[in-house]
C-alpha cells in the first residue's frame, strides 16, 4: 500500500518524563505482545513498517503524534518493553546507542537461537540502511536515531530518524525485510515534514544509469577521474542549472580519494558493495553523481520520495483518495489489541480515547 504525502515532525528539546516513559513501555509491551500472540511477529514487523500505524501507534501509547520522538521514545518504549522470550526485541537508538546496534544484534541474536549466518545478515542490513540513508538519499536529514525490531526467525524492521539542523525538522525512514535491492527503491515508507524542494535520490529507479556510470567511474583509474574534473571545473565552472533545472547548484569536489584508489584496487562487484566500503561518503557520492550526469548525460532523480501514511488522502481526493479498507483494518487491529490487553479499565478507555481522537471524521 502506497501512501504519499507530508506531516509534521517537528524537533522537540528535552526528555519524555520519566513517568511518561515507564507508562509506555507498559502500554506498548501490552498491545505488541498481543498482536505477536495473536497475528505472529512478522505481522508486528510488518505493521511497524507502516509509517501511518507507527504514528497511530505512538498516539494511542501516550505520545504526542506530531512531536520527532515519535519515533524515539516509542522505539525506546518497545526496547525495554519486548524481550527474547516475546519473540521479537529492539536493538540500536538514539546518538550513542545507535552505534551499539551490531554489538546487541549479536547479543541477542545467540539469546534467541538464530543462525550466525542470519546474524551477520541483519548487521550487514544495520550497515547498508544507515548508509543509503546517509549517502544515496541526500534530502538534507542526516541520521542520528537507528533502531531494528527482529524476530526469532531473523526477520527485522528498521525505523531510523534524521534531522534537518536549518528547519529543526525530523525525518523518519522505514525499511522491511524481503527487500529485492539495498539500493533501489528499499523504503517501505518516509515520513517528514514537508516535501523538499531538491533532493538528490540515487534510490531511485530513475537514477540506475546514473548508479552504473558510477561504478564504472571508480572501476577505472582514479587518475581518469581525476583528468575529468580538471575538465570540468575548466569548461563549466557555473551552477548545473541545464542538467537538473534547479538554481544554485554548485560542483562539489570534496572527494576522498584515498577511499577512490582502495576502491579502484579492490574493483567491487556492484553499487552495493561500492557504496559499503569504508571512506565513501555524502560528499564523494555527490561528486561522481555530478560527473555522471555532466560527462555522460545520465539522468538523476530530485524528486523527494517521501512517502507517509499519516493523511491517507481526502474527500476530494487530495493527495490521493482516501483508501478506506487499509485505513479502517489499522484502527480495528489497534482497538483489538487495547480491548484484550491486561490494563485496568481506565487505562483501556484512555487509550481508545486516544485512537479516536487521532483518526479523522
Amino acid at each position: 500500500m502506497e501512501r504519499t504525502g507530508i506531516a509534521n515532525l517537528p524537533l522537540h528539546p528535552g526528555h519524555a518524563p520519566r513517568w511518561l516513559f515507564d507508562r509506555m513501555v507498559k502500554l506498548s509491551g501490552e498491545i505488541s505482545k498481543i498482536i505477536i500472540l495473536e497475528f505472529g511477529a512478522e505481522e508486528f514487523l510488518r505493521r511497524l513498517s507502516d509509517p501511518y500505524w507507527f504514528q497511530a501507534f505512538s498516539c494511542v501509547i501516550g505520545f504526542d503524534w506530531h512531536s520527532s520522538g515519535t519515533t524515539t521514545v516509542t522505539m525506546g518504549a518497545l526496547k525495554e518493553s519486548l524481550k527474547p522470550e516475546d519473540g521479537v526485541v529492539v536493538v540500536g537508538g538514539k546518538g550513542k546507542a545507535s552505534r551499539k546496534t551490531p554489538e546487541e544484534i549479536t547479543l541477542l541474536g545467540d539469546e534467541m537461537g538464530i543462525e550466525p549466518k542470519k546474524i551477520n545478515e541483519i548487521k550487514y542490513t544495520s550497515k547498508m540502511a544507515a548508509k543509503v540513508d546517509n549517502i544515496l538519499l541526500q534530502d538534507g536529514y542526516s541520521l542520528y536515531h537507528h533502531a531494528m525490531a527482529i524476530d526469532e526467525h531473523g526477520n527485522w524492521v528498521v525505523v531510523q530518524q534524521g534531522m534537518n539542523i536549518d528547519a529543526k525538522y525530523a525525518r523518519r525512514y522505514h525499511w522491511l525485510h524481503g527487500i529485492r535491492s539495498y539500493v533501489e527503491e528499499p523504503h517501505s515508507g518516509i515520513i517528514s515534514d514537508t516535501l523538499e524542494r531538491r533532493v538528490l535520490d540515487l534510490t531511485s529507479k530513475k537514477s540506475g544509469e546514473t548508479r552504473k556510470t558510477m561504478l564504472d567511474l571508480v572501476r577505472d583509474n582514479p587518475k581518469k577521474l581525476r583528468g575529468m574534473i580538471a575538465q570540468v571545473k575548466s569548461e563549466r565552472q557555473r551552477t548545473l542549472d541545464e542538467f537538473s533545472g534547479i538554481r544554485v547548484l554548485t560542483m562539489p569536489w570534496n572527494i576522498n580519494w584515498r577511499a577512490l584508489f582502495k576502491v579502484y584496487e579492490i574493483q567491487p562487484r556492484n553499487y552495493e558493495e561500492f557504496i559499503g566500503m569504508k571512506g565513501i561518503g555524502p560528499a564523494t557520492v555527490r561528486a561522481l553523481a555530478y560527473i555522471s550526469e555532466v560527462i555522460y548525460g545520465t539522468e538523476i532523480s530530485w524528486k523527494d520520495p517521501v512517502k507517509y501514511s499519516f493523511a491517507l488522502g481526502g474527500k476530494d481526493g487530495v493527495p490521493k483518495p482516501v483508501d478506506r479498507k487499509a485505513y479502517d483494518k489499522s484502527i480495528e487491529i489497534l482497538q483489538l489489541t487495547i480491548e484484550e490487553a491486561k490494563l485496568d479499565k481506565k487505562e483501556k478507555l484512555d487509550m481508545l480515547r486516544r485512537l479516536r481522537r487521532f483518526v479523522p471524521r
